[in-house]
């Protein structure tokens, strides 16, 4: 759940933050900060070279001064060209450093917040967050910052310029600091708050595209293009709309500055020609316009980099919203090495965390080290969401679960997963190749020997060995160019070689066609043996064989024992067990 006080940041405390990040690059954020002091130093006493150049050198006619002009104006020019390539380069070298050490904390954080984070967030929302927001923050910390330092310093150095020649002229020009202050603090505030839809909206394109990728084999055939297409043109065109308010915002607060500026300006030169002229002489007066003219140029790019600072504030406010969010709560200190496997529920209520409704109540039973337990019922009776509070994906705040007598909130998170393989209907493979994806996580440097072992165990073997490259064959996002069947005997080969002693299998065995269930089912019978099991079935004929069923009804436990057993007593398991049998009965009549 997003952290609600961090949301409220100011924009001081979220820079604060940022800059927190660049203290592992405080020497190139000095050189940057010189280096930008040092150009707009350059370029506000080039408004006031005007004035030694036309009195001495060209209405006093002072030789030695232009015999030394040409020198002094390269030595400024080569002066400006270091000075801008040190502010630029050291900058954005902080901000890209900053950017790369943002992603991987947020990257690193995702691997470690909990299940229900992901329950509740869109995978485009978090892309968005990852990417996009992150990149805002980049021009905060880069070409805004750069621009802000450049200049302000600038305006800065004009000013001094201003009024080292005319204290009192430049007063009046002075006055109209807090009025352009006003109008940039308004103007912020609307434009942080319009960044944060464009945020959420970009949110919601990278969603939006993300599901019509993923899906769309569903999209064509179901014909929903047209569909998808109107929502996604919905979303940029909202997109479009808010980048077009920040534009309007931006644009009216430049020239509102500029105005103001103007006016001063003009009030300057009317007093400057009816009284001021003799005393400021005609150096000074042309140096003195110089830099009234000339600080327009910062002043206007301080508001328009408003508008990207805002931006990249309001993409800071949702990075570290996520960045504050609770990791997984691992306070066990236990560490084993292998566990026997004997695991007891005991009297467990649960409850999904943001939600009021209770989806298990009272559930308690006893699984033996070596056991083959099936889990049977119903959609949404409660058996996933039993095998998902073993590897504490969730955690129960009422009741407990223990392994080898102990509770799991006693062993440290890495060494309870460790003795746990899961094996889905959904199979999870990476865009690398077989051998990466069977030798994944704790076996990443498992010897090539055991990798062909675990996928011929799994009955993988037999196509693995058929393709060009063998196991070093890249299999595509998800494992797309795999079969359904192939996909699963990977997932097998991996729970093979992680050898772990206690085994989940969530409908491992669906949706698959004969000859592939067949495959399946034999690599299940090798890899379920002197292992701890936990099956969950639809299909009661695939766990016939299972030492104990304990058959689930509204979250609550309401028959175990045997296949045999549980059909004797004519419950509600013999009510499904018959039901399924009728059907496959129909099905087969059909044929």
């Amino acid at each position: 759940m997003t952290n609600q006080k961090k949301g409220m940041l100011s924009g001081f405390e979220l820079y604060k933050r940022i800059l927190h990040y660049s203290k592992y690059y405080w020497l190139a954020l000095v050189i940057g900060i010189i280096g930008n002091a040092m150009y707009s130093g350059v370029d506000a006493s080039l408004t006031y070279f005007l004035k030694p150049v036309l009195n001495k050198g060209f209405i006093a006619r002072d030789y030695e001064f232009l015999h030394w002009l040409p020198y002094i104006v390269l030595f400024i020019f080569i002066a400006r060209g270091v000075a801008n390539y040190l502010g630029s380069y050291y900058m954005s070298y902080v901000a890209r450093s900053i950017v790369m050490r943002f992603r991987s904390d947020i990257f690193s954080h995702l691997l470690k917040i909990p299940a229900t984070y992901y329950d509740n967030s869109s995978s485009g929302q978090i892309l968005s967050v990852l990417i996009f927001n992150v990149e805002q923050v980049a021009k905060v910390s880069a070409s805004a910052l750069t621009d802000l330092l450049q200049s302000g310093f600038l305006v800065i150095g004009l000013l001094v310029v201003m009024f080292s020649i005319s204290w009192r002229l430049s007063a009046i020009y002075f006055f109209t600091v807090p009025i352009i202050a006003i109008f940039v603090k308004l103007s912020s505030k609307k434009m942080r708050k319009n960044s944060h839809g464009i945020q959420k909206g970009m949110g919601s394109v990278t969603s939006i595209a993300e599901e019509s990728i993923v899906g769309y084999k569903v999209v064509r055939a179901f014909g929903g293009e047209d569909y998808e297409q109107q929502k996604f043109n919905q979303s940029v065109e909202d997109n479009r709309r808010r980048e077009l308010k920040n534009v309007i915002l931006r644009t009216m607060s430049t020239s509102t500055v500029q105005l103001v500026a103007a006016i001063a300006l003009a009030i300057i030169l009317y007093l400057a020609t009816s009284s001021g002229k003799t005393e400021l002489g005609a150096g000074g007066f042309v140096a003195l316009i110089a830099s009234m003219l000339a600080i327009l140029k910062p002043l206007k790019t301080l508001t328009t980099v408003n508008g990207d600072i805002q931006r990249g504030l309001a993409g800071a406010q949702s990075v570290f919203a996520l960045l504050d969010d609770e990791t997984e709560r691992d306070t066990g200190t236990l560490e084993v090495s292998r566990v026997k496997g004997d695991i007891s529920y005991k009297c467990l209520n649960f409850v999904y965390p943001g939600t009021d409704k209770q989806v298990l109540f009272n559930v308690s039973f006893q699984v033996k080290s070596g056991e083959t337990i099936a889990l049977v019922g119903r959609s949404g009776s409660g058996k996933s969401t039993l095998v998902n509070l073993l590897p504490r994906f969730y955690d129960c705040k009422a009741g407990s679960i223990n392994i080898d007598g102990v509770n799991i909130n006693n062993y440290t998170l890495r060494s309870l997963r460790n003795q746990i393989a899961i094996v889905s209907q959904h199979v999870t493979l990476f865009n690398d190749t077989i051998a990466n994806n069977i030798a994944y996580g704790i076996k990443k440097d498992a010897p090539e020997e055991e990798i062909i072992e675990a996928a011929k165990a799994a009955y993988a073997w037999e196509f693995i060995s058929q393709l060009p490259n063998g196991i070093h064959t890249l299999i595509g996002e998800n494992g797309v160019l795999l079969s359904g069947g192939q996909r699963q005997r990977i997932a097998i080969a991996r729970a093979i070689l992680k050898d772990a002693p206690i085994l989940i299998l969530d409908e491992a065995t669906s949706a698959l066609d004969t000859e592939s269930e067949r495959y399946i089912q034999a690599a299940l019978e090798k890899l379920i043996r002197n292992r701890t099991t936990i099956v969950i079935a639809h299909r009661l004929s695939t766990i016939e064989n299972a030492n104990r069923i304990v058959v689930m009804h509204e979250g609550c436990v309401v028959e175990s024992g045997t296949h045999q057993e549980l059909l004797a007593q004519n419950q509600y398991y013999a009510k499904l067990h018959a039901l399924q049998f009728s059907d496959v009965k129909i099905a087969a009549e059909g044929l």
